[in-house]
């Protein structure tokens, strides 16, 4: 197992003469939600990066004007919602966006001149998880209005959340143990390329949320051993020395009223 997940990889900057600047993460304190996609990657790499709403007295009243309702006065359009992401005079909000450009920068992608259409198969598989395993996770417990309480919408959470574990997670666990076995995959070991991506990382944390989520469905399908390679990627990412490092560290939010939520009346 290595321990330094993009070793093998270059990564790219803008300029060779100038240091990076900062990464400052905005999203919603204290849990892990969108928001911890990005922190992966940047605990998976050593990045440095402040997350600015857990570590700074004032990090939430500047999301909120990040998130304001007015015209941006800048270059950059204005930001619906978190997680949003800082870089130097760029500043650019939606999880997937942030992780197209946060892959090349942290070498989590291949170099486009080995492999120009990488980042393209690796936002796919990472697309699909977070549709799979985050937005259809959360709609287990809202399925009917984003904005009206869980106890309002009880009932319909049962039956959405049966037929997700029923029908939906089959499904989406399927397509990644086929992914696994596919030849973009070069080993089963990893998504793409043999190597640690960012898609390997939205993966394991899609997987971690909906394990507590669900966590009896969830160990009666890893007791069935129908998916065995999609659970040894998600052991073998978290057993990375930097992921295992940062899991049992008190930057790891816990899960709470995100988008992954445990209730027991929905764990059928």
């Amino acid at each position: 197992m290595t321990s330094s997940p993009a070793s093998k990889r270059a990564r790219t900057t803008t300029s060779s003469s100038s240091p990076s600047p900062p990464y400052e993460l905005f999203y919603w304190p204290t849990i892990p939600g969108r928001g911890e996609p990005i922190r992966l990657c940047f605990e998976a790499t050593s990045t440095p990066y402040t997350d600015v709403t857990n570590t700074t007295k004032d990090g939430m009243s500047t999301l909120k004007s990040l998130i304001s309702q007015s015209p941006s006065s800048t270059a950059n359009p204005p930001h619906l919602a978190p997680p949003i992401l800082k870089h130097g005079d760029l500043t650019i909000s939606q999880l997937p966006n942030i992780l197209l450009y946060l892959g090349p920068r942290l070498g989590l992608v291949p170099p486009d001149s080995e492999d120009p259409t990488a980042i393209h198969h690796i936002n796919q598989l990472a697309l699909t998880a977070l549709d799979g395993f985050s937005n259809e996770a959360h709609d287990t417990h809202h399925p009917i209005a984003v904005g009206a309480y869980y106890e309002d919408q009880k009932e319909a959470a049962k039956a959405r959340s049966k037929d997700y574990l029923a029908n939906r997670v089959p499904k989406f666990l399927t397509y990644f143990e086929n992914a696994l076995n596919s030849e973009c995959s070069k080993g089963g070991e990893y998504l793409y390329g043999g190597e640690l991506s960012y898609a390997d990382l939205v993966l394991f944390q899609c997987l971690d949320g909906v394990s507590f989520a669900f966590p009896k469905a969830v160990e009666k399908v890893r007791a069935g051993g129908k998916y065995e390679k999609v659970w040894s990627l998600y052991e073998r990412v978290k057993g990375r020395e930097e992921i295992k490092e940062y899991l049992e560290s008190d930057r790891r939010m816990p899960y709470g009223k995100g988008i992954w939520r445990h209730y027991e009346e929905l764990d059928q």
